[in-house]
């Protein structure tokens, strides 16, 4: 049963908070900077003192990510190269998605907008940052617990079934030279080190089933007819056993699945929410959110948005099984989006 806590207030106020390296995934909304007509998006009066509270939010963003978490940050089309390059000094870019809107932006549409006054191509998308920490995988080494973990997949896990491989090798007598040359001739290919691959640990991988059969009829060769010595163990056994291990390692890695039947490009095509009373004036599709809690992020995981608005992140974390933290600085918002992830009660009061 996910969770979902609401704070009411500054995000400025209730991000210190929160816990470092306590958040999964942040899939957020902040304001876009003057692009709406209501006092906060309007708050600042130039670029570069949007940008400063920006900077001062990503660095709560950074403190509170896990090692191997994920942020997707929306901007606007006119601020997105500036957002992304904020992004930058403290995340790992990985893309700016395109999200595509075919009715057009806020409530006009391309048809209906007045081209000659326009002077400009009319909006008709909107960016959304996808990032990671720097050096993901080492940073993420630094939670409790994840540094021996990973060592123990990447360097002692792994080793027995190298070192089983390795052994009966040693056993049946044969040097990985020799390995190497009757592999090529069995293959019919050029000289190549085949062996540093099925017996050394710095790029060591699991045999494919053909290879397994010809090592152990190699290393047999010399039995003379008396039934296998080497490598006894079954090979659907071995693959199981890495299969187990690989899925423990990769549980650890930052989390991206997406397959064909859902946007797995830099575009996305999702219809935007129609107007309707009491919509949020930034309210985002659903489809959308479901799409990213999905595909960066596992059931149980913590799911932070410091701009919730109506609270659609919180839904799709409801429905797909993630715990939720949002926070809203507009009580009525706020009252929102508890009513919309079946919370009750605001958790937290406003601070302001």
């Amino acid at each position: 049963m996910s969770e979902a806590t609401i704070h009411t207030g500054d995000c400025l106020e209730v991000l210190p908070s929160l816990p470092d390296d306590s958040v999964d995934l942040i899939v957020t909304d902040p304001p876009y900077f003057r692009v709406k007509s209501l006092p906060w998006d309007r708050q600042w009066t130039t670029p570069p003192a949007f940008l400063a509270w920006l900077d001062r939010v990503l660095e709560q963003f950074a403190r509170v990510l896990r090692g191997n978490g994920s942020l997707y940050v929306f901007a606007s089309p006119k601020m997105a190269a500036r957002v992304e390059v904020l992004v930058g000094e403290r995340f790992n870019l990985l893309n700016q998605v395109v999200w595509r809107k075919h009715n057009g932006s806020g409530t006009g549409t391309a048809e209906g907008a007045c081209k000659p006054v326009f002077r400009a191509y009319f909006p008709q998308t909107e960016r959304v940052i996808f990032a990671e920490h720097h050096n993901a995988d080492n940073r993420a080494k630094g939670e409790a617990g994840y540094g021996a973990k990973c060592d123990e997949l990447r360097g002692f896990v792994f080793e027995p079934l190298r070192a089983y491989l390795d052994g009966e090798r040693r056993r049946a007598g044969l040097r990985k030279p020799q390995v190497d040359a009757a592999w090529c001739a069995f293959k019919a290919v050029a000289q190549t080190a085949q062996s540093q691959k099925w017996f050394s640990s710095s790029c060591w991988n699991l045999p494919t089933l053909e290879a397994y059969a010809w090592m152990r009829d190699l290393f047999n060769a010399s039995c003379n007819g008396d039934g296998p010595q080497y490598l006894r163990r079954e090979y659907e056994y071995l693959r199981r056993e890495y299969e187990d291990l690989r899925q423990e390692y990769e549980a650890l890695r930052r989390p991206f699945a997406v397959t064909a039947d859902v946007p797995y490009t830099d575009v996305w095509d999702f219809p935007t929410v129609q107007a309707r009373p009491g919509k949020h004036p930034c309210e985002k599709p659903l489809a959308m959110m479901r799409h990213i809690v999905t595909a960066s992020s596992r059931p149980g995981a913590v799911v932070l948005d410091a701009f919730c608005g109506s609270g659609v992140v919180g839904e799709a974390c409801r429905e797909l099984g993630r715990d939720f933290i949002g926070i809203e600085a507009d009580p009525k918002w706020a009252k929102k989006a508890c009513e919309r992830v079946h919370e009750p009660l605001l958790f937290a009061e406003s601070t302001g």
